[in-house]
This record gives C-alpha cells, structure tokens and sequence, in this order.
C-alpha cells in the first residue's frame, strides 16, 4: 500500500505540481488548500507525512506544523519560498523534520519524502516486530541514563517518575544515535549522515537546532549540558554512562 502524503498547499498549481510529482514516485497524495481542510483531512486517513506550506489563507503554517506535530503521528516537511535560516530554524524547533525552500528540484523533495518515511515508519515497525530500516539502531531496546529510559520500541521517552516526555521524529532519531555512541565525539557531518543518511541532503543547522531541542527535554541546566557535551571544534557527546538491554 502507498504511503499517504498529505500536501497542504494554498497555490492549486503548486500543489498540484507537489502531488504529480509524488505521484509519479508511488505515492499516494491528498491536496488540501486550507489549514482546516487538512486538519480535517489528517482526522479521518491519518498522513504518513504532511507537506505544509508556511503561507496559507486561513492559518499560520507554523501553528499548523505545531498543532499537527501534538495531534497526529505523521512526518512534517515544510516547503516555502522563505528560505532565510532564520526561517528554518523557526520550522525545525517547533516540529518539522525537514525543510524544503521553492523553488525545489523534484528529485530532492522525492528523496527528502523517503528519507522522513524511513525515519517515522521505522519506530512504527520496531513496535510490531518488524526488521527496522533506519540507519541509527539496528534493533529495538531500551538504554538507561542519567535517570532517563528511552525505548526505542514504542519510541518512550521517560523521567525518573515514568512520566512519558514527547519526542520529536529528528528529536528521537537523534537521541538514539548519541545514545548508542556514548563517550564519542561525534561531528556535525557524522550526525546528519547517521539521522539522513549520506545520500539525502540536508540543512546541517538541523543539528544544532535538534541537539538544542533534546537539551531542553533532559538537561536540568540547558545553559550547562551535563549529558549532551559540546565538544569546540568536534561536534557533540553523549558524555554520561549508558545501560542498554
């Protein structure tokens, strides 16, 4: 069965270049033009990702990417004509997993749709038993640090009282892959190609921006990271001890 794209987009020639495009790679596309039609939409067929534009007639498409990232489990990808880091930055920290700036070559979006496919569908099929596809953890488990337990099974992030903490996607992926290289240094470049693989493009602030984001989560002094450290020069370190089973 094809995967479900939800694209919400107020330009009907934009949208409906996005989902010929898609459509053509196998996928199965919805195109809303309103942030209550896609809200709608989401309701009732469940997107495996949203494809959002920031520009839209009835809402905000920063407040719809946030709202969607608290209600639905789907993969977000913003694609604008606001390309300013700035802009990105905005988008990532409050949920998306990738961003697209128009115009786009239709390749790079065809391949940034699979590579946030590979990344939200592989928790899904850890949970049912399934082989994982992503590149950061081979098998399911669950590692223990600093008073946290993440299983990457059901993808469950929790404090030391087992209150349940929201992970992002990218929040998730990312954790996993310090997680599982604890005491390493680990650069910016190794990080995007263990999160998107080598072959996906990127936006390589993605990475302060998550870190950042992950900080805010389990750090109880985000402004003096004892368990995410930077390393000046190198990158980031998981730098407390890891159990994992």
């Amino acid at each position: 069965m094809p995967s479900n794209i939800l694209v919400v987009e107020d330009d009907p020639d934009i949208g409906r270049l996005i989902a010929r495009i898609l459509g053509e790679a196998g996928f199965g596309v919805t195109v809303s033009t309103t942030g209550a039609g896609a809200e709608e939409h989401a309701r009732k067929s469940r997107p495996d990702i949203a494809i959002v534009d920031l520009m839209l007639p009835d809402t905000d498409g920063l407040s719809l990417v946030r709202d969607f990232k608290a209600r639905h489990a789907c993969g977000i990808i913003i694609v604008s004509g606001r390309g300013e880091p700035v802009e990105r930055i905005v988008g990532l920290e409050i949920g998306a997993d990738d961003y697209v700036t128009k115009p786009f070559e239709p390749r790079e979006l065809v391949a940034r749709v699979r590579s946030v496919l590979r990344r939200t569908m592989a928790p899904q099929q850890q949970a049912v038993g399934t082989a994982p596809t992503t590149c950061a953890s081979e098998a399911a488990a669950v590692y223990e640090f600093q008073g946290w337990k993440l299983d990457t099974g059901s993808r469950t992030l929790c404090d030391e009282g087992g209150t349940d903490v929201p992970l992002t996607t990218g929040e998730f992926q990312m954790l996993v892959v310090l997680l599982e290289r604890a005491g390493r240094v680990l650069s910016r470049d190794q990080l995007l190609d263990l999160t998107h693989g080598s072959q996906t493009p990127a936006f390589d602030r993605s990475v302060d921006v998550q870190i950042g984001r992950i900080r805010t989560k389990i750090e109880s002094d985000r402004g003096q990271p004892q368990i995410i450290k930077t390393v000046r020069n190198g990158g980031y370190m998981l730098a407390v001890p890891v159990r994992r089973h």
